[in-house]
This record gives structure tokens, C-alpha cells and sequence, in this order.
């Protein structure tokens, strides 16, 4: 599965970045990089997520290196995804 699309879609209507949407591909750095993401926008993020996909993430699984980039959070919703499928 390939989330990216949906976890972009997400994180723009999340973090109000329609005037920089054409500029976030896979290698965007998040974390430390988005003056709007926080660690309360992380929160509204991951909750927009499970939403979505009808996921559950644990606090343990939520990290710096899943929100480093656009595609490591779109490859953590994968994973997550390809286990509950399982």
C-alpha cells in the first residue's frame, strides 16, 4: 500500500498548508522543519490518521524518525496498515 498521498493530504489540511502544497513530496522534512508542526499539531496529525485508516498507533510507536519526513510517516502508515491487514 502507499499511503503518501492520503499523509499528505492530511498533514495540508491539518497544518493549513494549501499554499505550499505543490512544494511536499516524500523527502520534506517535518519535525524541526514546519514552523506548524509541534507537538500538539503531531497529536491532530496522528488522531487524523487513525481516523482515516481506522488505525490505532501507541504512544511507543510515535517518534522523531517517523515524523523526520513525508515518507517516513507515509511508510509507518504502510506498515501499520500491512500489519493490521495481516
Amino acid at each position: 500500500m502507499n499511503s503518501l498521498n492520503d499523509v499528505k493530504d492530511i498533514l495540508i489540511s491539518t497544518l493549513q498548508l494549501e499554499e505550499r502544497a505543490a512544494t511536499l513530496n516524500e523527502h520534506t522534512f517535518l519535525l524541526g522543519s514546519l514552523a506548524e508542526l509541534d507537538s500538539v499539531t503531531v497529536i491532530n496529525v496522528i488522531v487524523q490518521i487513525e481516523e482515516h485508516y481506522g488505525l490505532k498507533f501507541d504512544d511507543s510507536e510515535i517518534n522523531g524518525n517517523v515524523f523526520a519526513t513525508l515518507g517516513s510517516l507515509a511508510a509507518t502508515v504502510d506498515q501499520k496498515l500491512a500489519h493490521t491487514n495481516k
